[in-house]
């Protein structure tokens, strides 16, 4: 069984305490920016923790692989740069795309390369 990757303790139990049974956890990163808290990965779902929302209120929301339908790394770089140069993914459900930003592009390139395993399946 390989180890969890996370970035923070508090974040990987708070994904742990909303496991289904048999499901297990792949990564747990820490996000930047406006909005979004913490991204995980499990090999089931997507979760991501959103604090965008009105009174500082909180929302998880899970997305099961089957309705992603794709993922993007997300970059300002040339297309002479290093592909996964930014700290940033794009996963589009529906007509809807969430974005979280990663310190450090090794967390992008482990997330797209995560969920892109489960989506071409």
């Amino acid at each position: 069984m390989s180890e969890i990757v996370y970035d923070r303790k508090e974040q990987l139990n708070q994904i742990k305490s909303g496991l289904l049974d048999g499901e297990k956890v792949i990564a747990v990163y820490d996000a930047i920016g406006t909005g979004t808290g913490f991204i995980g990965l499990t090999d089931r779902r997507v979760i991501i923790q959103d604090k965008s929302f009105v009174g500082k209120k909180v929302a998880i929301t899970s997305i099961p692989y089957n309705k992603i339908t794709s993922v993007s790394v997300v970059s300002n770089k040339s297309w002479a740069g290093t592909f996964f140069s930014t700290g940033s993914i794009a996963i589009k459900v529906g007509a809807h795309v969430y974005e979280v930003e990663f310190r450090g592009d090794h967390k992008s390139h482990h997330v797209h390369n995560v969920i892109f395993h489960y989506i071409s399946r």
